[in-house]
Order: C-alpha cells, then structure tokens, then sequence
C-alpha cells in the first residue's frame, strides 16, 4: 500500500479531482493570488465577479433591456466588501442578505430622468447562469497587530460567481475530525481570516471518515454530519477508488442545485446566531413541497405529519419551511397553531428573530381581522378557531398552510374541527416531536399521513441531541420501614468524614419525626440537595424537579432554602379556586405564597419570564421546580438532570425527559432521576411499562440508557490510562511518569484518556448503582488511581509548559477532586504561569527534582521563545540555541541535573533582562526595545558595510526607529496597507542609498525588509 495514499495531500488531491467532475472550475494557487493582484488582504475575485455582474443584470426601461452603468458594477461589488468594525457575524448576516435579495441601484437615463432598479448577485432561479469555481492553499493575510503579513490557507475554497461562499479544511484518516473544526474556528477568530469568512456560507471539516459541516460562527458542538444515500451519482464521479464519507458529504452539500437551494432558503440568522438546515430539516422539507405542490380535483393541497424528535431543530425546520413555501407558491399564508401560551409566545419570537414579519393573534377577533387582513404569517392557539367558527368565517383559499405544532394534541376533537371548518380548502401540516401512540398512527392518515420522521435513536447518532440516562430512586423504600430508611444513610454518608456523617445524623434524625407525607419530601429534597450539590454545584450545569402539585413545588421550594445549599425557583400558574386536588389549608398556603411571587414580579407573564431568563443565563438558580409549566417546550441547554417526583405517562414523559437532552458544553449525558418508579428497573423494552405501552417499541429505540450501563465503561476507560503506561517499570516512582510524557503525543493520550477517565468516575460515583457493579476494593483503586493521575497531569503541565486541561469539563474534573477524592495532596489545576508572572518561582517549586525544575524552566522559556521570536528573531533564536544546547548535554551526560537546573535559570535571566548586557549597544539605542532589535538583527546584514564604516549600523538602526516612531501615530497603522507600503519604500530608500554611497550590492533586499517591517510592527505601538 502506498503510505502516502491515506494523507492530507493525497485527500486534498481526490477532492479536487471530485470537485472538478461535479463541474467547478479549478484555480491553482498561483492563479488565485494573480486573480487578487497578489493582495493577500482580499478574498474576492473582482474580475471574475465584474463580468457576472454584468451578465446577470439588467434593466428594462421602455421596453427595451439595458445593461448596468460600469460605475454600478463598481459599487455593487465595494457594497458587498462589508468591513468588519461591528464583528464577524454582523458582517456576514448584512453580506448574505445582500447575496440572497441583492440590492438596488439608479441608472441615469437621460433627459434627467433617473429610476432604481433591482440587481442581484446570484441567480437563484437559473442555477446555469452561475459559475463556480475553487481553489487550493488559499492564502489570506491575518488581520492582526503581531503578524499582519503572516496569512491562514485554508484547504479548499468554493466560489460562486467569484464569491467564496465554502471553506473545506481537511484532516489525514488518522486525525480526529475536532481537529478540522478547530482549526476551522480559530480562522474564525478576531486577528485571523475573518476578511474571508464573513463572506462564507458553508464550513466543511474533517477526515475521509467522519466529515462534518455547519456555517460561520457555528460552536463545535453543532458541527453536524450530512446523512443521504448518494451511492449511484457518486460512483459515477469518483474512479479508480471507493468513494468515501468526505465524498458523499461535498457532493450532497456542494453540488449546484443542491447548493443554490442551501445558501437561498436553508441559512437563516436567528437573532445573531448563523444556522444552516441539518439534513433532517432539508429532507422534510424537500418531502412536503413535493405533496403540497400537487393540487387534487377540488383545489386543495393534501398535508400530513412530521415527526422529528425533541431537540432535533422543529421550530427552525418551521421558519425554514415558512420562507420556501413563501418563495415558491404565490400569495401564500402561513398559520402557525400551538395549544399553549407559552408555545405560542416561542414560537412567535422565533420567527421574529429570523427577520420574518409576523403577526401573533392576541385573541379571536384580532385573528380574525389578521385573516382578513392578508397578513403573510400569523400565529395563533388553536382555541382562537372558535371565535372566527362562531362569526362564520370561512377561508376558501388552498394557498393558506396551518402548521400545527404538536398536533397529536389538536389533531382531533372540537378544536381541530372549527380549523377545519374556518380553513376548508388549505393544506395542513403538523409537527410533533414525541413517537405516534398506535392508536394516533390511523388518526395520522387522515390529516394526510407521515411525511417525513427522525427518530430518538438516529438524532443520538447524529450527536444531534444527547443520550439520556436513568436511575430509578425509589422513594417509598426508604420510608415504609427503618431498614430502609437506615440503608438510605449509610449510602448517602459513605463518602464523609466522621464529623459531616455527626453532622447529618442529627438532621437524619427530623425524618423519622415526620407525617409519612411529609417525610417524603424532605427525604427527596434531601437525596436532591445532596445528589445536585456533589455533582452539578458551581460546574454551570442545572437541573430541574418536576413534582405533583403546586403546594409540593412551594413545599419543596421551602425545604431546600431550609437546607441552604442549593438555589431553587418553583413555577406554578396562578392559584384556581376550582381546583379540587388541595385541602382548604394547602390552598391557604398556595395563595400566600403567590401573592409574595407577585409582589416581586408584577404578573404571571413577567414572573415566568424572568425565572427563564434566570435559569438559562443567569447564576441565581440551581435547580427550577415545575408542575406542567415548562414540562414541555421549554429549552434550557443547561439543564442536565430532571428529578421526577411527578405521574407522568405517554407523550408528557417523553417531553418532559426531552428537556435535559439538548447540547451544552460539558453534558455528555441527559440525567433522569426518576423517584415514581415510572420505568423501575430499566430493561431493553420501554413497552413493557404503562407509562409508554402506547407506543410502538421501535419507536422508542434510543429514548433512555440504563445508567448501569454507562457506569460499566469505567473499567474500559481505566484500561485505557494503565495500557499507556505499561511499559514504566517502577509504578511507583512519578519522575518514571513525567520523564515517559516528555513525548507531546504521549501526552495528548494521556490527556485525553484522563479526560474520559474522570467524566466516567464522576458519572459513576454520582449513582447508587455503582454497588451493584463494583466491589468497595474496586471503588477505591479508582479513585486512588485518580489521585495520582491528577496529581501526575498537574506536574506534567507546569513541567512542560502547556496551556492544556479539559476545556468545557475543567470544572466538573475539579468537582470530582473536591467531592470524591481526598484533596489533601491532590494537585489543584492551576492556570498556567509565565516567566515573568511573579508566582513563577513558587510554581517551580511545586515541581519535585531538579531535573523536573529545569524542565519545567526550559518549557517555560521556550514558550515564550515561539511567542515573541518576530520581535527580535535574531535574540530569541540565540536563546533557543542556548536551549537546545542544555538540552544535548544533559542527554549526553556532559551536565548533572543540579547543572540543568543552574544553566536553565541562567536562560531563564537573560530572558527577563536580568542579565541583559546593555553596555553591548550604543547610549543612543539602548534604552530603545525596537531599536535594540534593528541592532541585533542588521549586524550580518550590513557587515560589508560596517567594515567600513563602524557607525553605520547605529545610524540605520536610529533611523528605522525615527520611521515606526512615526507610522505609530497613526490609527490602525499595523493593519493599513497603504502604511505598509509606505514603510517598505523608506526603508528601501535607506539601502539603496546605502549601497549607493559605499558602493556594494546588498543581498536579499526583499527579505530584510519584510524582516525589518514586522520587527517594528511587533516592537512599536
């Protein structure tokens, strides 16, 4: 097998090949830079996109067509180059406006007449009138202060019409896909290629085997994969190999049509947020313009269902819809129905936020006059249909669509009915995001049957929500005997000292005091209080508790600020004097409370609003204590586990436990804590259970994981730690470690290793369920084993100098020390020390040996050596020579390790100016950074010349530092390019005089001046 075959290079090559037979045009390297005039700074190939301009556009004046004035052509083309001084995505969304609605421009047309006419950049309509293009290596100028003229290449860049609208980045099979995607965001970054993505609509990284796309601005975590059988168009595009996961990905994102339709009507900004369709979206889509374009011999479009699981993207798929139905079929309406106020007020701000007009019904005659008004979008709750039944208002119109979301509660009955009889001749379409009950599957036919379903278990797949898992707490077997109740201590108190086990046994003791219902909820509150504040506390995670009524929300509530560890907000709807479920004195206690709520908040719409507001953003709750309200609906990405102390059955169990499911940097997992028994001891067929024998057992693939068997991976990740280090003889001897991970790619594994080793034991000590698979003996070798490598992770960092740790699970991996494991000699995980910091010399001396020491000072330094190097390249690669030196030595057994360390602190000195020579320089520059590094680096250039003249170098070095000190006064000099060429001509002027007045040929002019012009744009400011 050829070695090179599985490589970038190789990878890159095949997407070129496969881009080129889809009928893009290819443009090297070279040509790219030349179609730019060599302006790294610009991304657009202006000639390319002049002479589309001009054929794309026209004007009709009297009947006859007109093409655009040049000057026109001009300015559409600088409207287009939006600057960034508001941010990225601010520039993004007003250029990917401009390229779907284009602008509009006046033409003179004499006799002092003068008329605007509308004119577009991309040809929606006639995908041929395009073209497309793409290129390799695509050089593009950072836009930073340190490293102007330095430039990002990203891979591969995809134009239409001469705009780049894709960016590929590839990765070799053995690179990870994350690692395409970093790279993708850090171009991203402030400082990077943002002149180039702010035009991009489409971002594609990864390996042969697991590519992944999104659009600019898009977090990691919503990186998504592109599912589609493209076997047969693929095979006939891609010879003499097997096509590939990559493949079928850039031919179903990037073929012409495929991509017209994408940069149109599936990228949308919500507010400020860029989101492109998942295939899911795309699909159903796709599926439902296919039924609804059809009419049927009365005029009407048939309709049907959607499911697409909880937290898989329905309320986008919606807006998404709404703008293609709106583009493709003429005077069309829209009507959007929920049941619920809360889910009509969301989805309303939904479709606000993405730029579409829409009207919200405040009440039956208000959507009334809305119908009869015209209103393109309208959304409404369904009960507001029998107002409009009641004044006879009958709709006659196949053009309007009544998007029903969550139909399977409106699909039937009353309600439905008076839609039906309002809007006898218009198409509808429900939304649901739980499985069909049998029973709703016939049901279903009639409102036009499945179009288009995405299941629990593929949305799992897709990473496009996460995996649930669930433990069965039974509450009753604590309270029905003292057995139990005592068996209930023992579990929560195994990992406390003796004075917090005295501590809770006098509070143990209240329970057995209490009524046998009220004994309950303090036991549950208490095994919450205990489970949140062990495992979820001050990580940035929270969770919500679901209970029975509005006395045990308010009751719960009271008992947690009794306990005073952890910060809860309970929501109700306003007390109603009909209901029947409390006695006269819990009604007494339910109004009082209200009434305090609503002395600080003012109403019940202000009230839910700002504990939502609260929980998602704010630091002020912990946990959010439910009844109905926000059981369903309700997205809290932070939210990760859900307490259930509530009868929940059918589609309410699986909404409820949907609203722990959605991505969030550092959740793995969906946590239900079930304490009803609602699925008792789990098993592989959710049917088995009445809460969910409605349903069909396929459909249920994938909605909850026995936490037992996630606890189980405990032992492959720890299997994982020991292969590596394996081959170290003394186990116990921790230099053996650290010498072993001196090696980055050894401790990249051990990073990542440890990483997925922590998150498992944290998974596992926070369930009872951790007995019955591991024996106490097990227990404590795992955490013990966790000790060592925390501290070992610790040591290594500061040994090697490394920015690494866990990122978004830095805090839970602290969590997990300070809850589980002995912290007295556990190392905290410190942010990392420089050399200049004043707690460097203390940090050194956490680290053991003076081998370790010299480590940990070499790294230090050659950190900052990389770091600041184009300051003064000619001092800091002295530095490194210095370092690799010792480095030798030491190896060769020339240097002892007391030795090491003496020469490393030297280094380490002369870096922070301790030892600096400054006698070595003229009195002239040598309190002069910027000049001092001109001086030390035109010694070799200028040797002809010193020879003859020892002062020259001197003179030069003063006058290079007269010409920053004046560019430097002006605004953004680093970055203007009218600035940089004006510097390099003076310099040049310098040399040439130069060589003119001693008479020599100076060597590499070009290079010392682009040497010359970065050291003073990283020396002045």
């Amino acid at each position: 097998m050829n070695p090179n075959i599985s490589s970038e290079r190789a990878l890159q090559d095949n997407v070129i090949k496969l881009l080129k037979s889809m009928g893009y045009t290819f443009i090297s390297k070279e040509e790219n830079i030349k179609l730019r005039d060599g302006k790294l700074g610009e991304v657009v190939f202006k000639d390319i996109l002049s002479k589309q301009l001009q054929k794309l556009n026209s004007f009709e004046y009297n009947g006859t067509k007109y093409p655009f004035s040049a000057k026109n052509i001009k300015k559409a083309i600088d409207d287009l180059n939006e600057p960034l001084n508001q941010g990225l995505m601010s520039a993004n969304q007003k250029i990917s406006e401009q390229l779907i609605y284009g602008n509009s421009y006046q033409e003179d047309l004499g006799n002092g007449i003068k008329k605007s006419f509308s004119f577009k950049y991309i040809d929606f309509e006639n995908v041929e009138n395009n073209i497309f293009h793409f290129t390799e290596e695509f050089a593009v100028s950072r836009g930073i202060k340190t490293e102007y003229e330095k430039t990002r290449r990203p891979d591969i860049v995809l134009f239409i019409n001469g705009i780049p609208f894709g960016v590929i980045e590839l990765k070799k099979s053995s690179i990870s896909s994350d690692e395409g995607i970093s790279q993708m965001l850090r171009n991203q970054k402030q400082g990077e290629i943002q002149e180039l993505f702010k035009y991009i609509q489409i971002t594609l990284a990864g390996n042969s085997y697991s590519p992944q796309y999104a659009t600019t601005g898009t977090l990691a975590k919503f990186y998504a994969t592109w599912e589609e059988d493209v076997g047969l168009e693929i095979n006939k595009l891609v010879v003499n190999r097997t096509p590939s996961k990559l493949d079928s990905t850039i031919y179903s994102l990037f073929d012409k049509n495929r991509v017209i339709k994408l940069l149109h009507s599936f990228i949308v900004f919500d507010g400020k947020i860029k989101k492109i369709a998942r295939y899911q979206q795309f699909f159903a889509i796709e599926e439902i313009m296919k039924k609804i374009n059809v009419l049927d011999n009365v005029g009407k479009r048939e309709g049907g269902l959607i499911w697409h699981t909880q937290g898989s993207g329905k309320s986008l798929t919606m807006v998404m819809l709404t703008r293609v139905i709106k583009r493709e079929i003429a005077n069309s309406k829209i009507i959007l129905v929920t049941d619920r106020t809360d889910l009509d007020e969301q989805i309303h701000s939904n479709f606000i936020s993405t730029d579409i007009e829409t009207q919200r019904a405040k009440s039956g005659q208000d959507l009334i006059s809305l119908i009869k008004s015209g209103n393109p979008v309208i959304t409404t709750l369904v009960h507001k249909f029998e107002t409009a039944l009641k004044n006879k208002v009958v709709i006659n119109e196949p053009n309007v669509f009544l998007l029903v979301d969550e139909s399977h509660r409106t699909q039937s009955g009353d309600l439905h009915k008076a839609m039906k009889k309002t809007f006898p001749l218009s198409c509808y379409i429900g939304f649901t995001g739980t499985p069909l009950m049998k029973k709703e599957k016939s049901t279903i036919a009639k409102f036009g049957g499945l179009i288009h379903k995405y299941t629990i278990d593929q949305a799992i797949k897709d990473k496009a929500v996460l995996p649930l898992l669930y433990e069965g707490r039974l509450a009753s077997q604590w309270v029905s005997d003292e057995l139990g109740l005592q068996r209930k201590f023992e579990i929560i108190s195994k990992d406390l000292s003796d004075e917090q086990k005295r501590d809770l046994s006098n509070k143990w003791a209240r329970f057995q005091k209490l009524a046998s219902s009220e004994q309950r909820l303090e036991l549950i509150a208490f095994d919450i209080n205990t489970h949140f504040k062990n495992n979820l506390k001050g990580t940035g995670l929270k969770a919500m508790l679901a209970t029975s009524s509005k006395f045990e929300a308010i009751k719960y509530h009271k008992i947690f600020e009794e306990l005073g560890d952890v910060k809860t907000r309970f929501v109700i709807s306003a007390p109603d004097t009909r209901e029947g479920n409390d006695d006269d004195s819990n009604k007494a206690f339910i109004n009082e409370e209200w009434n305090k709520v609503m002395q600080i908040y003012g109403s019940e719409y202000e009230y839910l609003k700002k504990v939502k507001n609260e929980f998602i953003n704010g630091d002020e709750i912990d946990i959010l204590i439910v009844v109905d309200k926000l059981l369903t609906g309700f997205d809290a990405p932070n939210a990760t586990v859900l307490y259930i102390d509530k009868e929940l059955k059918e589609h309410n169990l699986l909404q409820a436990i949907a609203r722990v499911n959605r991505l969030y940097d550092g959740k793995d997992f969906g946590f239900i804590i079930d304490y009803r028994g609602l699925l008792g001891n789990l098993d592989k067929a959710l049917t088995s259970y009445s809460s969910l024998d409605v349903f069909d057992e396929q459909d249920l693939i994938g909605a909850v994981i026995d936490i037992k068997d996630e606890i189980a991976r405990l032992k492959t990740f720890y299997s994982h730690l020991e292969e590596l280090f394996k081959s170290i003889e003394n186990k116990n001897d921790q230099e053996s470690y650290e010498v072993f991970l001196a090696n980055k790619e050894k401790r990249d594994d051990f990073y990542k290793y440890l990483s997925n080793y922590a998150r498992a034991l944290k998974l596992a000590l926070s369930s009872y369920k951790i007995d019955e698979i591991f024996s106490l003996d097990e227990i404590d070798n795992y955490k013990s084993k966790m000790k060592f490598y925390a501290n070992l992770r610790a040591s290594v960092k500061i040994r090697y100098h490394e920015v690494v740790d866990f990122g978004k699970y830095e805090k839970q991996m602290q969590k997990l020390l300070d809850t589980y494991i002995s912290a007295d000699d556990v190392m905290q995980l410190t942010k990392l020390v420089n050399i200049f910091d004043e707690e460097f010399d203390s940090e050194i001396e956490r680290v053991v040996g003076d081998n370790a020491k010299a480590d940990a000072i070499l790294s230090a330094v050659t950190a900052v050596v990389t770091e600041k190097k184009e300051s003064n390249p000619a001092f800091y690669e002295k530095i490194a020579q210095k370092i690799k030196e010792i480095l030798e030595q030491y190896k060769e057994n020339r240097l002892t390790e007391e030795e090491k360390l003496k020469n490393a602190k030297d280094i380490r000195a002369m870096l922070t100016n301790q030892k600096l020579n400054k006698d070595n320089y003229p009195d002239t520059i040598k309190n002069k950074k910027g000049a001092i590094a001109f001086y030390d680096n035109m010694s070799d250039f200028l040797s002809e010349i010193v020879k003859k003249d020892e002062k020259i170098l001197e003179e030069f070095t003063l006058k290079l530092d007269e010409i920053f000190k004046e560019v430097a006064k002006k605004p953004d000099w680093k970055n203007n390019n009218d600035v940089k060429d004006q510097i390099e001509k003076q310099i040049y002027d310098i040399l040439w005089d130069l060589e003119d007045t001693y008479n020599v040929k100076l060597k590499n002019s070009e290079e010392i001046v682009g040497k010359l012009r970065n050291i003073g744009i990283n020396n002045y400011e």
